[in-house]
């Protein structure tokens, strides 16, 4: 079977036809909306032993190049440990082997990751300490150079204090689109030229939190992919305040969204699209139909129906 990356942030090279329909109007496709989990679940989880990777947390990231399905993920200890970067590969999306027993990249904590390969080069956004985004880049995708923390700024061109993360990014011609959360109390959009220095689209988010309970006190982007014209950004949120209290374990849910214009936005009125504490979901063709993998705090597989 040919693997194909289609509806990943590289399905942008396709260019489709412009609508004129608002997103209040439109209809989610099954293919992207519904989906069965693998029997076997999960496919991919922390060590459990006193290795660097005993746990891991969101959000990993999966491509898929020449039939190789390629998976990023963080790695760590305990909570109060730094987290780093480590990376898989599988020859079926299921079984996946560590490339190393130690981090590929360990120079700074990295978590959150979002990647894509463009004119030959990998580009990593990812969350660096304090939930403040930073920008890495590789030629083979094990290597990684790190060039330091993105600044974003309102549309008065004013730097916004961080935090900035769970960074996730759309490329269309030839314009550069970030997604990106404050705190997790919303997803705003900016776009950049030098890809470090990016500036809002509009100052307020362009998906808020609620009104629904699923995603009434947290909502963070996790990736965007383009299906007959429509964009789908897959997100994940929370419905209890104390998420970011050690001590609760808040419930994380996996979501749906859809647009004509990555501006205005409308919820899938049947989120979340899988059941229980399995978020930050990841998008993946693989030459027969979609495969949606939670990466969040195991990595779980699902098929779209």
């Amino acid at each position: 079977m040919v693997l194909i990356l289609m509806l990943t942030v590289l399905g942008c090279r396709t260019k489709q036809k412009s609508s004129d329909q608002s997103a209040d109007d439109v209809k989610f496709a099954s293919a992207m909306v519904r989906f069965t989990p693998y029997k076997d679940n999960p496919v991919f989880q922390g060590t459990g032993t006193n290795t660097w990777d005993r746990h891991i947390r969101e959000r990993g990231y999966i491509l898929v190049e020449d039939d190789v399905f390629k998976m990023w993920y963080t790695g760590y200890t305990e909570d109060a440990e730094p987290k780093y970067l480590g990376y898989a590969t599988s020859d079926d999306g299921i079984n996946w082997s560590r490339y190393s027993d130690e981090p590929i990249f360990n120079e700074r904590w990295t978590e959150d990751m979002f990647v894509f390969k463009e004119e030959g080069m990998y580009y990593m956004y990812a969350e660096g300490t304090h939930d403040i985004a930073h920008l890495l880049t590789s030629t083979d995708g094990i290597n990684w150079n790190d060039h330091g923390d993105l600044v974003i700024m309102d549309t008065e061109g004013e730097p916004i204090p961080p935090p900035y993360g769970t960074p996730a990014v759309w490329i269309e011609d030839g314009k550069w689109y970030l997604f990106y959360e404050r705190n997790d109390l919303g997803i705003w959009l900016a776009t950049s030229e030098d890809k470090k220095t990016w500036t809002n689209v509009q100052d307020d988010p362009v998906i808020k939190m609620g009104p629904e309970p699923y995603d009434v006190a947290a909502v963070a982007a996790n990736q965007v992919v383009r299906h007959e014209g429509l964009y789908y950004l897959y997100y994940h949120g929370s419905s209890n305040p104390d998420w970011a209290d050690p001590d609760t374990h808040a419930l994380w849910t996996s979501n749906v969204a859809v647009s004509t214009d990555l501006v205005n936005w409308k919820k899938y009125p049947e989120n979340p699209i899988v059941e229980g504490d399995h978020s930050s979901p990841i998008l993946i063709y693989d030459g027969e139909r979609n495969r949606l993998y939670t990466m969040h705090d195991k990595v779980w597989l699902y098929f779209s129906e």
